[in-house]
């Protein structure tokens, strides 16, 4: 019994080392992160979370990432529910060339829409704004959304529907009253990748802000100085980035485990 638990405990621990020593340099000076070798502290401090949590171009950046994030995660799923609901109800011409070129949109590197983004942006007013980067994103979070929301809605049987309208109940009214409580995992599921690919996502987020919305993941790459890159600070900032995904998987990790058993994620 006690080998069987051996090699799972093994794993676990390789993969928490990371996670684990970037905790150990963000507790830890730059003088002795760059001397010595070290699994705890020598000299335990705190000041590089003061920093994070003192200087504006740090905690702002924080503020920025949350609320394109949040933006993006609801114009994604608002936009997703009634598409999706379109393709696991109703047949129509090339209604299956629609849905894999939608698929096609999320395969496209971020790379390639970067410089239209800019332009485009640029020529009317919403570069460096956090609706800007928000709906960048949509044009890759929208197509998963729809793909993994189909696969739950399609996995309601059609009765519930026409119940509903022999009861009298309009569309609006039965999709968020009847319909959306039975698609609950899903909405779950969608809004986590949502959040996910939109938190960590680098290259759109850096290229269309520069001052006013300038997310966290852009701050972590300009952290040279003329002495060299402050390493503390910059696990620091890591931890507290690796934070709101953990909450977030916390939350919706029933949502998940029932997403992977369904066969849509």
């Amino acid at each position: 019994m006690r080998w069987k638990w051996m090699l799972p405990t093994v794993y676990i621990c390789f993969l928490l080392l990371p996670i684990y020593w970037l905790l150990n340099m963000s507790l830890k000076t730059n003088a002795e992160i760059l001397s010595t070798f070290s699994f705890w502290p020598q000299h335990l401090t705190l000041d590089n979370y003061r920093v994070i949590f003192t200087d504006p171009s740090w905690y702002s950046g924080y503020i920025n990432s949350m609320i394109y994030v949040s933006l993006n995660v609801i114009i994604s799923v608002s936009c997703a529910l009634p598409a999706a609901y379109a393709f696991s109800r109703y047949s129509f011409v090339g209604d299956k060339h629609l849905f894999f070129w939608l698929l096609t949109n999320r395969m496209a590197p971020p790379a390639v829409f970067a410089l239209p983004f800019f332009q485009l942006y640029s020529s009317i007013g919403l570069f460096d704004t956090h609706i800007a980067v928000a709906l960048a994103h949509c044009l890759f979070n929208i197509p998963l959304s729809v793909w993994i929301l189909e696969g739950f809605m399609s996995g309601v049987p059609r009765e519930v529907d026409e119940t509903a309208f022999i009861d009298g109940y309009y569309w609006p009214h039965f999709f968020v009253k009847i319909f959306m409580p039975n698609i609950a995992s899903g909405i779950g599921v969608t809004a986590f990748f949502c959040f996910m690919f939109s938190w960590v996502e680098l290259l759109l987020a850096r290229t269309l802000t520069a001052v006013n919305a300038k997310p966290i993941a852009a701050i972590m790459t300009r952290t040279v100085s003329a002495s060299g890159l402050d390493w503390g600070v910059l696990a620091a900032a890591g931890m507290l980035t690796i934070l709101p995904g953990a909450l977030v998987i916390w939350f919706v990790r029933n949502h998940i485990a029932k997403g992977f058993a369904l066969g849509r994620v």
